[in-house]
């Protein structure tokens, strides 16, 4: 637990520098375009996002896995070599995957986006230096080796990069342009320096990198690989995906307002993702006390979680209309209720990572998509009932379903180990043979 929150600190540190300067860039952006052309900035930013997310492996979950001795937290090189070798062959999968999607969904864009044609362009250059600037199997590299430190420094370029890039667009190019332009220029320079800190830690051999290694040596990789891209691509789907529908079924306006909302109100979401990150390489390391870990965390998370949805009840308004300006105060209750989703989430990240260490990846994609499926095809009669608010309502709702997935799932997973465990506790010791 004391390695637990150690690195948590580094993380909630690195999210702190984030939070702040993203609050800079936010103000800027939204002040600067107004919600029309706010909504087109995050319609284009949200396209590549899910994209990505959707096209991108959870590499750094297998480096975790696969590199790790499970006896505490050491590390062996040989397995470390290998499964980066294999993450990176994924990644190299990821970008070729994630072009071809990008090349059909902006061609069909003009049908279904509210993104004017000229912007099209602008949006698939955007996809593929998301693409290229993928970065999970640097990070995973950094977890492995317990580096948050290092990797904190390294992921603090993003934020900085995207509060300057504001600033000169501001100055030089106030345009929905510009703005793409500095998001894209965050991507690049947090991919290079996360990649320039982690090869310090492990030098990448590339006679290592291979599809058939890892599954040869582990017959369920190529299931937990397919089993933690769909969460992830559902974990997308719930943020991303659903301010593209936003947009879809809303408009440029409401998707921006949406964003503003939900950037602000879900700050909790990245702050669950934190205690993930945090949490599954100790889970991985020491699966004896994994149970008890993830049961602290929840508790702790619970208080967090009532924290700040106070927080965002009573200063959020005001929050709200300072940062973005007075046009977006009435997203101020879907802010609440994305933060209300938020803190659910906050209470299930150490759920979640309880069953993907367990090696029931699989279970947790099924108890992500049913919920995830249902809000999307909901999506559209909660827009039409309630704006913005229903949108929020309907994440609410993927949320606590998913949470409380969680929750069953482990409880059936603790029973059938006790169904196992008490016939050998049980039994009756066999009779000493006869004598001779």
């Amino acid at each position: 637990m004391k390695r637990v929150f150690a690195n948590m600190g580094w993380l909630l540190g690195g999210r702190g520098i984030n939070a702040v300067l993203s609050i800079v860039y936010l103000a800027i952006a939204a002040r600067t375009l107004g919600t029309i052309g706010f909504g087109h900035f995050a319609l284009i930013v949200a396209l590549g996002q899910a994209i990505t997310g959707i096209a991108n492996f959870q590499t750094w979950q297998f480096i975790v896995k696969w590199g790790a001795n499970g006896d505490g937290g050491s590390v062996d090189p040989d397995k470390a070599r290998e499964a980066t070798g294999f993450a990176v062959a994924l990644d190299a999968i990821s970008v070729g995957f994630g072009l071809v999607i990008a090349g059909a969904v902006i061609l069909s864009a003009p049908y279904w986006l509210e993104v004017p044609r000229e912007l099209l362009g602008l949006a698939f250059a955007y996809c593929a230096v998301s693409l290229a600037a993928i970065r999970t199997t640097p990070t995973g590299i950094l977890r492995l080796h317990f580096k948050y430190a290092n990797a904190t420094a390294a992921e603090a370029v993003q934020p900085v990069v995207r509060a300057l890039g504001a600033l000169l667009a501001l100055a030089f190019m106030p345009t929905v342009t510009g703005f793409v332009l500095a998001f894209a220029a965050s991507e690049v320079a947090v991919a290079t320096a996360l990649w320039i800190v982690a090869m310090q830690v492990q030098p990448l051999h590339w006679d290592a990198v291979s599809l058939k290694a890892i599954p040869a040596r582990h017959k369920d990789a190529w299931r937990f690989v397919v089993s933690t891209n769909l969460s992830g691509s559902l974990s997308v789907a719930g943020k991303q995906v659903m301010i593209l529908l936003v947009g879809t079924f809303g408009g440029a306006a409401l998707a921006g307002g949406f964003r503003v909302a939900s950037q602000l109100g879900q700050a909790l979401v990245s702050l669950a993702q934190t205690v993930s990150k945090a949490i599954l390489p100790e889970l991985v390391h020491s699966r004896e006390n994994a149970l008890d870990i993830a049961r602290r965390m929840a508790n702790i998370a619970a208080v967090g979680g009532v924290i700040a949805v106070v927080t965002a009840v009573l200063f959020g308004r005001a929050g709200l209309e300072l940062i973005a300006g007075k046009e977006f105060g009435v997203f101020y209750w879907a802010m609440v209720i994305l933060a209300i989703a938020g803190a659910v989430e906050l209470v299930g990240a150490s759920l979640e990572s309880l069953l993907v260490s367990a090696g029931k990846a699989h279970i947790s994609f099924i108890v992500r998509a049913v919920p995830t499926a249902l809000a999307l095809v909901l999506l559209d009669a909660a827009i039409d009932w309630n704006g913005a608010k229903g949108a929020a309502f309907a994440l609410l709702g993927s949320s606590s379903l998913a949470v409380i997935g969680f929750y069953v799932a482990i409880l059936n997973l603790g029973q059938i180990r006790l169904v196992v465990e008490e016939p050998e506790e049980e039994r009756e010791p066999e009779p000493a043979p006869p004598p001779a």
